[in-house]
């Protein structure tokens, strides 16, 4: 079982090299974020030509989710995790037995303001979403883009990096607080010493950040016990990156034991 994380950055201006990527790749479930549409304009065709069904949630202009499975979903929750927040950000749905959830955090901007207090109170309600919607020994990943690096090491420059945005210490704590509810990263439990550019999965378009490997890791799988005995893999596929209009991320693909 394959299940892919992607932050497309705006579904219908990548909508060609997408088609092609996921005729391709074909994951057995997907999760997008950044899709950046209402859901009346969700390209929901594209996914059943290649047999796919899909939910999604979204806004416009800005952040919007979506999972997509070759496969039956069932108890799907679409706004989580704060029910009063108006930014379409979480998704999760049950499908091949997996319970999946798929966010897209807040960014935060900068430590010391509101879009950062923010953050950190959207956090505290993800914590509180999975305590409450999932147990430990539950088959749960919770994957998508966390603006967060785990480790200052996760980034191309951890001096400068160091307790910035993305990786201060209270970001980090509700991190630490998911993978203590029983919750592990993945790709860090297959990988212990595997840092630098091809562990990052975002890229600043800026000054050729992709080219120079001024990446970050901050796209996650985070997966209970009993998912974590059925891991073989987490694939960073570097080359969706490349080319013509690429998303400033590449998608992560969890690779289970069926």
């Amino acid at each position: 079982m394959r299940i892919t994380t992607f932050n497309i950055n705006s579904i219908r201006a990548r909508q060609h090299r997408f088609g092609a990527w996921l005729a391709d790749r074909q994951p057995d479930v997907l999760c997008l974020q950044e899709t950046k549409c209402q859901d009346h304009q969700f390209p929901h065709e594209v996914f059943e030509r290649h047999g796919y069904g899909v939910e999604f949630f979204g806004q416009k202009s800005y952040n919007g989710v979506a999972i997509a499975s070759r496969h039956p979903m069932e108890r799907v929750v679409k706004g989580l995790p704060l029910a009063d927040d108006p930014q379409a950000r979480g998704i999760a749905v049950t499908t091949c037995g997996v319970r999946v959830a798929n966010i897209y955090v807040v960014n935060g901007k900068a430590l010391g303001t509101e879009h950062y207090d923010h953050k950190l109170r959207w956090l505290d309600g993800l914590c509180d979403w999975v305590a409450a919607d999932s147990a430990p020994g539950d088959d749960f990943v919770l994957c998508g883009d966390f603006n967060i690096a785990p480790t200052d090491e996760d980034t191309w420059d951890p001096a400068a990096w160091h307790g910035r945005i993305l990786c201060s210490e209270p970001e980090r704590d509700r991190l630490r607080r998911l993978l203590d509810w029983g919750l592990t990263d993945a790709f860090r439990h297959l990988y212990p010493d595997h840092w630098g550019r091809y562990a990052h999965t975002w890229w600043d378009y800026r000054a050729n950040g992709f080219g120079r490997g001024a990446g970050m890791r901050i796209d996650h799988h985070l997966v209970t016990k009993s998912l974590l005995a059925r891991v073989r893999d987490v694939e960073i596929d570097r080359a969706e990156r490349k080319g013509f209009k690429p998303s400033d991320h590449a998608p992560v693909t969890l690779v289970l034991d069926d």
